[in-house]
């Protein structure tokens, strides 16, 4: 599976940091270890709000620049880190996803989570031209509005919208995914080392648990 960022996207965020990891093997009673990832993010939350740590300072911007108000479209760390602070716990779905989520309120930067069954070719971040589809968790298909940022495959299909903030019901990963797709992106000063950092922790934990991964 390749994914590559419109060199467009590159031009407006020359700070984007980008890491991926595919994993095989993936199964729904996989064993996971989520709490030293979801004790660090409550560690920093005791600290202040996630709305003053730089990685969600830098979606907001970004945001801002692409026309979305911040506080109604959050980046998907944002929300995970709000739920976390408000609830005191992030909600289980699968194993996989779980860990992901766990490890991106840690590193306070957004992880995307793909089923690569779904996903028709290559996988392209760009803007959208308004003529793709994308499914809703609900079934109902939408259209990307013009310009919007989403994740779109060979086939015009969007698996997320308006970034990662939005990911689409069609390549959700669920109880037959086998092979996931993660990705993780970051616009923060260190998001290059961070970025790094959080891929090998999440690569690190599926390895444990017996799946094989690859860049």
């Amino acid at each position: 599976m390749r994914l590559q960022h419109h060199p467009e996207i590159h031009a407006a965020h020359p700070g984007l940091a980008v890491g991926t990891v595919q994993a095989s093997g993936i199964i729904p009673e996989m064993p996971v270890d989520l709490e030293k990832f979801v004790e660090r993010a409550t560690r920093r939350l005791a600290d202040g709000p996630e709305s003053e740590f730089p990685e969600i300072q830098a979606w907001r911007r970004a945001f801002a620049r692409m026309g979305l108000k911040p506080t109604q479209y959050r980046c998907a760390s944002e929300s995970l880190l709000r739920r976390l602070r408000k609830e005191g716990s992030l909600p289980r779905i699968h194993p996989v996803i779980d860990l992901c989520n766990a490890v991106s309120v840690a590193y306070a930067v957004p992880v995307a989570v793909l089923d690569v069954a779904k996903i028709s070719g290559s996988l392209e971040v760009r803007h959208a031209r308004g003529d793709e589809k994308y499914v809703t968790f609900a079934g109902t298909v939408e259209q990307p509005n013009p310009g919007e940022v989403i994740f779109a495959d060979e086939d015009g299909q969007a698996h997320a919208r308006r970034w990662t903030n939005r990911q689409s019901g069609h390549s959700a990963v669920s109880a037959t995914t086998s092979e996931v797709l993660i990705v993780s992106e970051g616009l923060h000063a260190t998001a290059a080392e961070d970025v790094r950092l959080l891929i090998e922790a999440i690569a690190g934990e599926l390895a444990a648990a017996g799946i094989v991964t690859r860049p």
